[in-house]
């Protein structure tokens, strides 16, 4: 499997919370695992306001900011260009998604036509996660309704 993990499944890697147990079993499974550069700042801010919500201590958010920093080079890291701005643009427009959402949605549709295979993009997001299903991609979790409906009722 070629595995896209958007920000929203990208920082359950390093912060323990529902969906942290299937991320990483997406990644073990995967052969190759990658995200768009973006990923890398969301990903951080994800962890400062984690701290400001007092949802993570700042120990906590450190170390798991310093774990995130050291894997960060063993992603393929596919870059934002002109070309996913502009699909971006289309797809932000097409599907109603937030901005970033649609850079995350055109960088895996792109690397998906450029690695000429498969792409599985993961992601909590529903919105993002039927868009990405609507235009080709496979998104994981592969019920992520289901997923979130036993998460709620858990809580």
């Amino acid at each position: 499997m070629i595995l896209y993990l958007d920000a929203s499944a990208l920082v359950k890697r390093y912060v323990a919370e529902p969906g942290t147990v299937e991320v990483n079993e997406a990644i073990a499974a995967a052969e190759i695992v990658g995200t768009t550069i973006v990923s890398r700042a969301e990903v951080v801010a994800a962890l400062a306001k984690s701290v400001r919500m007092r949802l993570l201590s700042l120990a906590d958010a450190s170390a798991s900011l310093r774990a995130f920093r050291n894997e960060w080079l063993d992603l393929v890291r596919v870059q934002t260009t002109e070309i996913v701005v502009t699909r971006a643009d289309t797809l932000a427009w097409e599907y109603h998604l937030r901005g970033y959402d649609a850079v995350q949605l055109a960088t895996a549709s792109l690397w998906q036509e450029a690695m000429a295979a498969p792409v599985t993009l993961a992601t909590f997001d529903q919105q993002l996660w039927t868009a990405a299903k609507q235009i080709g991609l496979t998104p994981y979790p592969y019920n992520l309704a289901m997923w979130l409906e036993t998460w709620k009722k858990a809580k």
